[in-house]
């Protein structure tokens, strides 16, 4: 028998419509239902890949005396944090503030007008080694609310007070100093033995991998390239890569990166594949090209729809153990490849627990398409059975369509960058309704949740990056449509910055605004980016004063703690430090010009690229270009350097960029 979840699209709701708990999914009805029956909120927030929401979905959810006590006492509400992520904001600090922790599952008691009462994660069944359990804690605060209420409800409205009451730091200075002693930040938190930043569990944020090497270019301080190189170096090496089928793990459980948390995420994905993209740019070792590679080629093998967009996750657990997919015996190595072959697998690889991994291994590991990796990938799918979210996400795929495109660029794949411009076909159609604002999610079909901060914001940096590689100026203007709704939607006009949500969405109990990265840039962040490029590509007074705001914004937090804005950093970086604008009027054989970027750094130079066909539509958007005439034969090159124009040249090479 299924409950209200079950004409839901939601990969993490269905994985709930038959358990004996009667779940709603967010909305009137439950709160309805609420106030009639005069019973308080059980909310459960997670993920379809979350390994402890599994946990406690079998431990609990699927048990009929949990189920008997949560439907008799509770009106019990599933949310999927992947496709409300203001929901999750909202009540992610409530629990932060009660707990001084966080995590999912997350779990929330609160009134039917939607406030709070108790919070925390995870909840074993029963209470054991002084941990109260779920059991427990249902019936406690069902007893409190039918005899002590008052209690709670002053709980609920003091927390909800405090929420609407929570407000970001005034804005600050734009500074290199700020950006210097996010570095310090930086410098005094790296692992030197094993890279990245503080113990176990490290997370490979791969925003301040960019920020880092960005930094080692502008300021001439290859320690931070050090840092990175370190790294990406141990990232590689440990079992956190797939080195049998590419792509990363969402973390490590250990400070060397060998024990993953095995789930696999979109976003990560993109952000690392960016990141060893940039680091080969500017190292020229092949390493990391054949990592970036991996990686893309593990997303578009087994995260693609046929369509074009990208699926979400897929899980750390197959057949109820984590891990299972990804472990290998020495017995199985030997079934699969012949004992020849498995004596030489274990020579380019360790095999530690049962974990892939080049940890202290200096040889070669084996090439991509050795077909003795692909009967090791076939032999694990067929050996057991891995969950895929295949739900679509606006912001995580622009971040992938991002990276494509720039490793399409760097590495010279065309299929990469012909895989991005497919996702962005989908994005468009797809995701984008009749008034052309943005939905959140797609699955089988179906659109949910209108577009948040991070949707068009991440969104609006794809569509830069596409520009940049393609020089085709619709990506162009498409990027600064997204950018206006941006402003128009969801800016603060009081106290800066962005909101999560936009003006006319759903009223939560506070509207968030997300102030630092997490596992992605947050929306902020990438706003930033998204204005300060489109202030350099079209010289725009809204986009200059836009980002000039949002700089400001970024600056009073990174006051407080400038290791958490790393990628609002890196926006404001380009602001501070020399810059450069290249115009390029006449035919569209860049061949030189893309060999440039091919090998330079994407913040390192601004470029429009104006012929006769595109020069109405681009004098529309970057006003200031009408002055620059296309000649009837040959390319003029303008290249201006912190706001002094040069006289143009008529041969790439005569501008002397490097």
């Amino acid at each position: 028998m299924s409950n209200h979840l079950a004409n839901t699209h939601s990969p993490y709701l269905m994985q709930h419509q038959h358990n004996p708990v009667d779940w709603y999914p967010w909305g009137e009805e439950a709160f309805e239902k609420a106030r009639r029956e005069d019973k308080p909120i059980f909310l459960s927030i997670g993920y379809s890949t979350c390994h402890w929401c599994h946990v406690m979905a079998h431990e609990s959810f699927e048990d009929e005396a949990v189920a008997r006590l949560l439907n008799r006492e509770y009106v019990s509400i599933k949310v999927d944090r992947e496709e409300r992520p203001d929901v999750d904001a909202v009540y992610m600090q409530v629990c932060q503030a009660l707990t001084g922790t966080g995590g999912w599952p997350l779990t929330i008691f609160m009134t039917p007008d939607q406030k709070p009462f108790h919070a925390g994660t995870y909840l074993p069944k029963y209470s054991s080694y002084g941990r109260v359990g779920l059991m427990d804690t249902l019936s406690y605060l069902a007893e409190v609310w039918k005899n002590d209420r008052e209690r709670l409800l002053r709980n609920g409205d003091q927390l909800a007070s405090a929420l609407r009451r929570v407000a970001a730091p005034k804005p600050g200075s734009p500074s290199e100093k700020l950006v210097r002693d996010a570095y310090q930040e930086y410098r005094c938190t790296f692992d030197s033995k094993w890279g990245g930043f503080g113990g176990a569990p490290k997370f490979p944020s791969a925003h301040n991998l960019l920020f880092l090497m960005d930094y080692a270019d502008r300021t001439g301080t290859p320690e931070a390239m050090q840092l990175v190189c370190r790294t990406l170096n141990a990232m590689e090496a440990g079992g956190m890569f797939d080195h049998i089928g590419g792509g990363f793990a969402r973390y490590s459980t250990d400070e060397r990166w060998l024990k993953p948390h095995f789930e696999k995420m979109l976003y990560d994905n993109a952000l690392l594949l960016l990141a060893y993209t940039e680091a080969f740019q500017r190292t020229g070792e092949m390493r990391y090209a054949d990592v970036a590679r991996r990686t893309a080629d593990y997303v578009l093998r087994e995260m693609t729809h046929p369509d074009g967009g990208f699926y979400s996750a897929q899980d750390a657990d197959s057949d109820g153990e984590e891990g299972k997919y990804y472990r290998f015996t020495e017995a199985e190595l030997i079934s699969v490849l012949g004992e020849k072959d498995a004596e030489l697998f274990l020579i380019a690889y360790s095999l530690t627990a049962g974990i892939v991994n080049r940890i202290g291994l200096q040889g070669d590991a084996w090439a991509a398409d050795d077909p003795r990796l692909e009967r090791l990938r076939a032999y694990r799918a067929e050996r057991t059975a891995l969950h895929k979210d295949d739900k679509i996400l606006t912001s995580w795929n622009a971040w992938m369509i991002l990276a494509l495109a720039r490793a399409g660029l760097v590495l010279r794949e065309m299929r990469y960058l012909n895989a991005a411009k497919d996702a962005e076909r989908f994005l468009r159609s797809a995701l984008t309704d009749d008034n052309d604002r943005l939905y959140l999610r797609w699955h089988d079909g179906a659109c949910a949740v209108p577009g948040q901060l991070d949707d068009y914001a991440a969104y609006a940096l794809a569509l830069l990056e596409l520009y940049r590689c393609t020089f085709s100026v619709d990506y162009l203007e498409q990027a600064a449509f997204r950018a206006d709704q941006m402003l128009t939607l969801f800016a603060d006009d009081e106290r800066g910055g962005f909101y999560r949500t936009a003006s006319d969405a759903e009223l939560l109990i506070s509207r968030p605004k997300e102030l630092f990265d997490g596992a992605m840039p947050s929306g902020n962040s990438c706003a930033a980016m998204v204005l300060q490029e489109l202030a350099e590509l079209t010289g725009e007074k809204r986009f200059l004063d836009a980002a000039f705001a949002q700089h400001a914004f970024v600056a009073g937090q990174a006051e407080r703690y400038g290791f958490g804005v790393a990628y609002g950093l890196l926006a404001m970086m380009r602001s501070l430090f020399p810059h450069r604008e290249l115009i390029c009027c006449g035919e569209t054989d860049g061949g030189a010009l893309q060999t440039y970027l091919k090998q330079h750094p994407a913040n390192a130079l601004a470029i429009l690229w104006k012929t006769k066909e595109n020069a109405l539509q681009l004098d529309k958007l970057a006003p200031f270009t009408s002055a620059y005439g296309v000649p009837e034969q040959g390319t003029q090159w303008y290249l201006c350097t912190n706001g002094t124009c040069n006289l143009p040249v008529s041969s790439f090479d005569a501008l002397r960029l490097s």
